[in-house]
């Protein structure tokens, strides 16, 4: 027996050696070829490839800690096998004419884009909306309250931050009132936006018989404003009929009257017509998640059917169309896609508010070469950000846009929390997307376009306005920065894809 195990651990020496680089050439094949399968970006590709051969099993382990898209992975396994809610529109849906009187020919550039949106979506561009902007807090807030105490029926609402102060139960006390003469209520808040205040709110909506769930629970604290899969859109239904949707959160903050320590200027906007039913489709697809509890559709009881019914009756002349997007979509560059078509229509103007400006260089090389083509590019910028990693490293990229002519203009405090693009004075989307990577693809986003010029040129006088008190941000003042502050915007661009 001695001899059988003496013979066993000399063979055991010879060839663990060969076992050893047996495994290490079979780990270092598999994570080349998932990389090579997986990575769109060739140069990360060939970046992470060589890394993997260059650093035998370190390459490996750095690989799949760092280089694996879990974000995405995970999203795709939390919805998968969602129903889908998605109402009949063709009613809606406009005729040739109108689209024309709208978007152009057949040729136009708008109308391109439009065709581009609809294939990207997957949903209609409808007519028969009216959409009225409503200045910040001061002025969406008493509308929405309104809108609130008036509902018979039913009321969605979804905020990635609903705080517990003046504000918040201000509302908390509307949906209670609601909630208690018989409407159907249901509140949904982000898992970390709902921890902004403690308590938290839900607890209050809890307590006065309000149903209100948090989108994705975590345990992560609340000063960490960098966590992934968070619901960000903002979405209000009433009735089915009345929506509102915007960047503003519900928070006291926002409303400028009440004078509050740390102001945010916002915009807002209240939607009557078919849009508004793709409003609640994405509310209801949402809740279904959080909740498990179906609003609408197949699986839906008949009284929660009756309750939810959305109209699809006209309100006003004006198309628009939703626009979903999040870590989820099948196509993650989803609203890239929107983003760079709108830029390639331009034939005059765009203008952008955005409170994160942190595109990829896909987004950025499009604005450059709009600006090239002799397109007046306007971006509107807070110049004190509410966020100081995000505005160190904006400020690193700003070179991208700025070197290849379009203006950059820096709005004075108070922070304008606002999300706007304008191309032409004849097209406008406004929503929950800022021009970061993080609200590209790391968060569940909801905008909305528009082509209706009145609307259009009033969001464009909104912008000049704007402009007209702000600063210009030149070149020459993003190159003049010392070589200490150049290396701290540096380092925070490099964390860009996560801010």
């Amino acid at each position: 027996m001695e001899a059988l195990v003496s013979t066993a651990w000399q063979w055991w020496l010879v060839l663990w050696p060969h076992v050893l680089a047996t495994a290490i050439l079979a780990i270092t094949i598999g994570a080349s070829a998932h990389a090579i399968l997986v990575k769109r970006d060739t140069r990360s590709t060939i970046g992470w490839v060589g890394l993997i051969w260059l650093s035998p099993v370190f390459g490996a382990i750095a690989y799949a800690v760092l280089g694996v898209n879990r974000i995405r992975s995970r999203a795709g396994q939390l919805r998968a096998g969602q129903l889908a809610v998605i109402h009949e529109l063709r009613a809606a849906v406009p005729t040739p004419e109108r689209l024309a009187a709208s978007t152009g020919s057949d040729h136009a550039p708008l109308r391109s884009l439009a065709t581009l949106v609809g294939e990207v979506t997957g949903r209609p561009l409808v007519d028969g909306n009216h959409i009225e902007p409503l200045l910040g807090g001061d002025e969406a807030y008493p509308r929405m309250l309104a809108a609130i105490d008036a509902a018979s029926r039913s009321i969605g609402m979804a905020s990635y931050i609903f705080d517990n102060d003046p504000t918040g139960k201000l509302f908390a006390a509307a949906l209670a009132r609601a909630a208690k003469r018989g409407v159907a209520v249901r509140v949904l808040i982000d898992g970390i936006g709902s921890r902004y205040t403690w308590p938290t709110i839900v607890g209050v909506l809890s307590q006065q018989g309000v149903p209100a769930e948090r989108f994705l629970p975590t345990s992560v604290p609340v000063y960490f404003p960098y966590a992934n899969l968070r619901n960000h859109r903002k979405i209000l239904v009433v009735d089915g009929m009345i929506g509102f949707t915007g960047g503003l959160n519900i928070r006291d903050g926002c409303w400028l009257e009440h004078q509050p320590r740390h102001p945010v200027r916002d915009m807002h906007f209240q939607l009557r017509g078919p849009v508004v039913t793709q409003l609640f489709e994405v509310f209801a697809e949402d809740w279904a998640f959080a909740a498990d509890e179906v609003l609408a559709g197949d699986g839906a009881t008949a009284e929660a059917n009756a309750a939810w019914t959305t109209s699809t009756t006209f309100a006003g002349e004006m198309l628009a169309r939703g626009i979903r997007y999040g870590p989820d979509d099948p196509d993650i560059g989803r609203i890239k896609l929107v983003l760079v078509g709108a830029l390639a229509a331009a034939q005059k103007s765009v203008r952008i508010m955005t409170p994160y400006f942190l595109p990829d260089d896909a987004v950025c090389q499009a604005l450059d070469v709009a600006a090239m083509r002799g397109v007046t590019v306007d971006i509107v910028l807070p110049d004190e950000n509410n966020l100081a990693l995000v505005s160190w490293a904006s400020t690193a990229m700003l070179w991208q846009v700025l070197g290849r002519g379009c203006n950059v203009w820096m709005s004075p405090p108070p922070f304008d929390h606002t999300k706007l693009m304008v191309v032409d004075g004849r097209w406008a989307m406004f929503g929950s997307g800022n021009w970061d990577d993080r609200s590209m693809r790391l968060n569940f986003e909801f905008n909305v376009e528009t082509y209706d010029r009145e609307l259009a040129e009033r969001l464009d006088r909104h912008i000049s306005s704007v402009i007209a008190g702000s600063r210009r941000k030149t070149l020459a003042e993003v190159d003049a920065r010392s070589l200490p502050v150049r290396l701290r915007d540096g380092i925070a661009r490099l964390f860009s894809p996560y801010l």
